[in-house]
């Protein structure tokens, strides 16, 4: 299984176009590399592939992966488009992909919902692009020796349907993983997670690779940076330190490569220098990264 980092940060990227932080301002200098929105691609034979979540970066993206070039005058490598929530990083890009090309897009009867409640999905040529619905533990095949299965994981709705109090560790269809297969490889693609359970954990450790939520450090890191009011928990994803947040939970967790992705632009281990970066190095985690390629 070949896997393509397209886009490693959280919604809005590295730097944030509004965001002087420490992090976008050394993103701006150079002194980190700037990084765009969460978009991972998978192939199991290097010439189909299949993208998880179509970031508002996808144009550009795509433009950085020759793989997912297009091989004739009008026509594309990419068979599906898998979505795993409706958070508008993880959505938006279809609309960039209107250019009257084939492609599937797969997603839970939830998600089909919230694209068929906005017109402008609409462009959509239903001709071209069909909307297919995944089924929660139902395995399908999005691309030839490529096999999905969709699971729950606790999370919230997407923001703008938020209403009243917010369950922000919903089991629901809003939030899901993807468990990954190919040529008996095995991934686990996790963006978005508000709890770990015990169930979630089995699942991880039965696996070749992980990519897992790593949106923010610390649990109030919006508000120390004083880029935002709401925690990394309130917004929907377990932080990474503590000891309840993903680190420690995880510790044990040993059968998998383990790697942490969409992250946000104030997590202190975009810094190469930071102790954070090392706390991790030394737990045996990676950062994702834009143009990262994973093979398993």
């Amino acid at each position: 299984m070949r896997v393509l980092i397209l886009g490693a940060a959280a919604g809005g990227g590295l730097p944030q176009w509004n965001c002087g932080c420490p992090n976008c301002v050394s993103a701006r200098s150079g002194d980190i590399e700037p990084q765009s929105q969460s978009s991972v691609a998978v192939s199991a034979d290097g010439e189909s592939w299949v993208v998880l979540n179509a970031s508002p970066d996808i144009r550009t993206q795509l433009l950085a992966a020759e793989p997912l070039y297009p091989g004739a005058i009008r026509g594309t490598p990419v068979s599906a488009v898998v979505l795993t929530n409706g958070d508008i990083d993880h959505i938006a890009g279809l609309l960039i992909l209107r250019e009257k090309t084939a492609f599937d897009v797969y997603a839970t009867g939830e998600i089909l919902g919230v694209l068929s409640e906005n017109a402008v999905f609409g462009v959509l040529d239903p001709d071209h692009v069909v909307q297919k619905k995944m089924r929660i533990g139902k395995t399908f095949e999005p691309a030839e020796g490529l096999s999905i299965t969709p699971y729950n994981v606790p999370g919230k709705v997407p923001l703008y349907q938020e209403k009243g109090d917010v369950d922000t560790a919903l089991i629901s269809e809003n939030t899901i993983g993807l468990e990954v297969k190919a040529n008996g490889k095995t991934m686990q693609y996790v963006p978005g997670c508000a709890m770990l359970t015990k169930t979630i954990k089995e699942r991880f450790a039965s696996s070749d690779q992980l990519l897992f939520d790593g949106t923010v450090w610390q649990n109030d890191e919006m508000k120390t940076t004083s880029t935002g009011i709401k925690t990394g928990r309130r917004m929907g994803h377990i932080p990474i330190s503590g000891d309840d947040g993903s680190l420690a939970q995880l510790a044990d967790v040993q059968g998998p490569a383990k790697t942490y992705i969409h992250i946000n632009n104030t997590n202190p281990i975009w810094n190469p220098k930071s102790p954070e970066r090392r706390a991790l190095k030394d737990a045996g985690w990676s950062i994702a990264y834009d143009g990262m390629e994973i093979v398993l």
